[in-house]
Order: structure tokens, then sequence, then C-alpha cells
């Protein structure tokens, strides 16, 4: 698990009573619904999304807080963030690796993600078709930070990528 599968999995305000009530001792999906005050449709659908983000164990039916996952993803958070203090803060931020996990709001911040990934994905100079541009863009969006589409329109809208009939170039 990591720290965006956390955040993900506790943005919703349900889900964050779901996993409150369990953490405060309700083991069955009826007792997380009277604790947490939520139709029993929205439990079951709240566990589940818990449970698949590795935050709920339901064995034998019993519903619990996974906590050694959540050690495991605050050890794992703290060391990725020890291991790289020389990285841009927006790149630390954004990126897990080679991989976006979101984009900025703001066009300063964004400019600066979307300067590393065309540097990092496609020589100057190189003439590119669409697809081969698609193709080195999809990996970047593997976590669903965003799509391969959008990083493509920013990267032609920021003039890190020029297009032309279909063909792209890095400046």
């Amino acid at each position: 698990m990591t720290a965006h599968t956390l955040a993900g999995a506790l943005a919703d305000d349900g889900r964050r009573r779901i996993f409150a009530a369990i953490v405060l001792g309700a083991t069955s999906a009826t007792e997380v619904a009277e604790r947490a005050g939520l139709p029993a449709r929205v439990v079951l659908t709240g566990v589940r999304r818990l449970t698949d983000a590795g935050l709920v164990t339901g064995a034998d039916g019993v519903l619990a807080a996974d906590e050694a996952s959540l050690r495991a993803a605050a050890r794992d958070s703290s060391r990725a963030v020890d291991a790289e203090p020389g990285v841009d803060p927006v790149l630390r931020t954004f990126l897990r690796g080679d991989v976006l996990v979101g984009l900025p709001a703001q066009r300063s911040r964004r400019r600066v993600l979307l300067a590393h990934i065309a540097e990092r994905s496609f020589e100057s100079g190189t003439r590119y078709p669409e697809r081969a541009v698609d193709d080195a863009l999809k990996p970047w969006c593997a976590a669903g930070g965003s799509d391969h589409a959008t990083l493509r329109r920013y990267l032609i809208d920021e003039r890190l990528l020029t297009r032309e009939h279909g063909i792209y170039q890095r400046l």
C-alpha cells in the first residue's frame, strides 16, 4: 500500500466513518452501519474498497484494521522520502518512481512536472508519430494520476512538444 492508495481510500467521508468504526471495535458490517450511521449498502461498498486498499481485513467474516499493512506503508513512505533528498518537491509529491500519481493544479508546478516527463521520455530533435508519443506516456499513467492524452495535450500546451501533421518533437 502506498500513501497515495491510503489517501485515496480515505478520501471519502463515508469510508473514513466506516474505517473509524472498525478501528473503534465494530467487527461486522451490521455493527459498522449502526456505529457509522450509514446504510448497509454504503458500508458493504466502503468495506470492499478499504479491503482492496489494504486497510481492512475480513478474515472469517470479522472486520479489523490491517495494522501490519499500515505500519508497512508508513515505513515504505518514510524510506521513499529519505531516499530522494535532492529531488524537486513537486516531483516528490506527484511522482512515485516513474509513475504519475496526480497532476498539480498550479500551472508553474505542472510545468516542472511536465518538463521532467518530456525530458525523460523524448529525445530533443527526434520526430515521433502519435502512437510512439502515446506509448511513451502510458507508463507514466499506470497509477491513474492522469491519462496519456491529457499529458500529451499539456505537453503541447506548454510547448514542451510540438505537433505538426501528427508528428511530435521535443524542443
